[in-house]
């Protein structure tokens, strides 16, 4: 099967939007709602529940942002009591951070099925296949934050107008 770049954008102006609406009616857990979680704390609630315990460097480098910004975002978890900052017993100076035992179960179930539907859409995949998705996004992400669009209802840049 062959697609023309065209008809994949045309695809993927389709799916993304209904991709991200999915996403938005997972409903938030009612004893997490008064909390106002943001998107930069699902992610690393997600590392979290992902891998495990954590030190603020090494959820730094996942998230690739500045530890400064972690540790803000772990403080401020913490005071919701959501999160919890231990010694690491290895390393005394080292503080290692763990989603608290009271609201780990409402996190998993919240945040387990977006874990589930990507392993079964990239488990079927090679690893040079999960790369290049990975890949993908992330040059879309990247796309999608410079102004250089063309304005809206002029169409593609290569061809006709994309419906």
């Amino acid at each position: 099967m062959s697609t023309s770049v065209d008809d994949a954008v045309r695809a993927l102006l389709l799916l993304m939007p209904r991709m991200v609406g999915r996403a938005k009616r997972i409903p938030v857990p009612e004893e997490l709602q008064s909390l106002a979680l943001a998107p930069r704390h699902l992610s690393l609630l997600s590392y979290l529940l992902f891998d495990g315990p954590l030190t603020v460097n090494d959820l730094a480098a996942r998230l690739e942002v500045a530890p400064t910004t972690v540790s803000l975002m772990v403080g401020e978890l913490s005071g919701k009591g959501i999160l919890e900052r231990r010694e690491d017993p290895a390393d005394r100076r080292r503080r290692i951070v763990s989603i608290t035992d009271a609201q780990r179960p409402s996190i998993s179930a919240w945040l387990a099925r977006g874990a589930t539907a990507w392993r079964q859409a990239l488990e079927p995949l090679t690893p040079d296949q999960r790369q290049l998705v990975i890949d993908t996004l992330r040059a879309y992400e990247a796309a999608a934050e410079t102004d250089s669009a063309p304005e809206a209802g002029t169409g593609s840049v290569t061809e006709g107008p994309v419906p």
